[in-house]
């Protein structure tokens, strides 16, 4: 009896606050059915400006170590870029449970805020570096401060209707992914440009004498134009002793009625379906580092090293184009592929097809002209796309996996252990990268074959988590 009472209290109407801005939220969603346009909006935007930075310095990270001297061999140059593409996420795990808890108590959009004017700020100085450990700090105080992609998990799935809630954290893992392609393509495109666009820019100009800040300065004015945007942002964490009128509400309900809204949180550490995720999550967010440092190391090193001798604007047209694909398959089939056969399902499948196609980069190396750009191109596209279906799988996991008021301590916690793996990512990276191009001759995994392996190594790891019965099915 006492449990049909509980389900019979939970079933009556909604009670909104007047104070409260999500309820509000709440109560708008409820007389507004149709599509969120302006919620996807803004979620995309907030989303795409925090992921930009993560990754639009590795196309031309080679040359800026390179141009810092501190490398004393060739083959040391990926060892050293590999501590600044670590450096972000490092800082990233140090703050992002204390971001967590501050957007569970004070609410998302102030998080959100702060975290956009980080970007402005930090990034534009790591354009102005004018040797490595500069570069190295301020890529720590960006990720130390900028803590917006934990509460914009919580944010995208309770600012829209529970029919839309697949499609919000679809919309943040694809902005993320898109972030993380289009980033190297803006820092592909715009880095050198007194080299590149020697009529537009000389070289005594200031983006002469600081040839990677343009692509930082494209991102934050984005950041800038975004952290204005998002002072009209709703609100979504409910805040129900903000006022009299409040609390007075509150005290009309039942003892019942009180005990149903006052139960206490879980402890997220013993929540299985939520941590077993998160950790599946780490491993493959560290595959995924991995993998884009690398790729973007792998394609800028010179021929007699088994790379490419692509230059940075190269890189950054093959992942403009796996940019743009990606765009396509997360707004048109992802979303069918996981009514289809769920998210555990699509991402243990997507990291199956990972290992085949990582194995062949090193024979499309030896290809060369249109051919080698032409199946690059193919593979990038795979294998970004591949990621993204991983990626967004586990986060509807873990999503689903808490109630709202600990979604931004969860998110904080996922994001601690993510960024902590994914700092792990581009340092070992860099230094497999780095020790690989020294074994050339090896007669087990010469050269960059160890490299391919090892990250498919990782990549079976995280497929074997997949199953029961550590992660649970949701």
């Amino acid at each position: 009896m006492a449990e049909e009472s509980r389900e019979s209290l939970l079933k009556e109407e909604k009670v909104y606050y007047e104070n409260c801005p999500g309820c509000k939220l709440e109560k708008y969603n409820e007389k507004h059915p149709g599509l969120p346009i302006k919620g996807l909006i803004y979620v995309w935007i907030i989303v795409l400006t925090s992921a930009l930075p993560i990754s639009s310095l590795f196309p031309f990270l080679y040359f800026m170590v390179k141009d810092f001297q501190i490398a004393k061999r060739e083959e040391d140059i990926s060892f050293y870029s590999g501590f600044i593409g670590a450096a972000f996420m490092l800082g990233r795990a140090c703050t992002s449970v204390f971001w967590g808890l501050v957007a569970d108590r004070y609410g998302r959009k102030p998080v959100i805020i702060l975290g956009t004017i980080a970007v402005v700020i930090f990034n534009t100085l790591f354009g102005l570096s004018v040797n490595y450990w500069m570069a190295i700090i301020t890529r720590f105080l960006l990720g130390c401060l900028n803590g917006v992609l934990g509460p914009i998990k919580a944010y995208a799935v309770e600012v829209f209707r529970t029919e839309y809630q697949a499609l919000g954290v679809s919309t943040v893992s694809t902005a993320i992914g898109i972030g993380l392609i289009v980033g190297p393509a803006v820092g592909g495109y715009f880095a050198q440009p007194a080299d590149k666009f020697p009529e537009i820019f000389s070289k005594n100009s200031l983006f002469g004498r600081f040839p990677y800040f343009l692509p930082c300065l494209c991102i934050s004015l984005m950041a800038f134009g975004v952290t204005i945007a998002s002072i009209w942002l709703p609100e979504t964490l409910h805040k129900h002793n903000d006022s009299v009128e409040a609390l007075e509400t509150t005290a009309k309900k039942t003892d019942q009625k009180t005990e149903v809204e006052k139960e206490p949180k879980k402890n997220l550490l013993r929540n299985w379906p939520l941590m077993s995720s998160i950790l599946t999550y780490c491993v493959f967010s560290l595959h995924s580092m991995a993998y884009t440092e690398i790729f973007s190391l792998w394609a800028t090193s010179p021929r007699k090293l088994w790379g490419l001798s692509y230059k940075s604007e190269d890189v950054g047209q093959i992942l403009t184009i796996s940019g743009c694909s990606l765009f396509v398959f997360q707004s048109f089939l992802y979303p069918y592929i996981e009514k289809m056969i769920g998210a555990t399902m699509a991402a243990r499948i997507s990291g199956f097809l990972t290992i085949p196609l990582l194995t062949a980069y090193p024979y499309i190396a030896l290809l060369s002209g249109f051919t080698l750009f032409f199946l690059l191109n193919v593979a990038s596209i795979i294998k970004n796309v591949l990621s993204t279906a991983i990626i967004t799988g586990l986060l509807l996991i873990q999503s689903r996996a808490v109630e709202q008021n600990q979604r931004g301590a969860a998110n904080g916690i996922a994001m601690t252990l993510m960024s902590l793996f994914k700092a792990v990512g581009p340092a070992a990276g860099g230094a497999i990268l780095s020790w690989a191009q020294t074994r050339l001759d090896a007669s087990f995994l010469p050269g960059t074959h160890m490299v391919f392996f090892l990250l498919n190594v990782v990549d079976a790891i995280g497929v074997l988590m997949t199953f029961k019965p550590f992660l649970p099915t949701p």
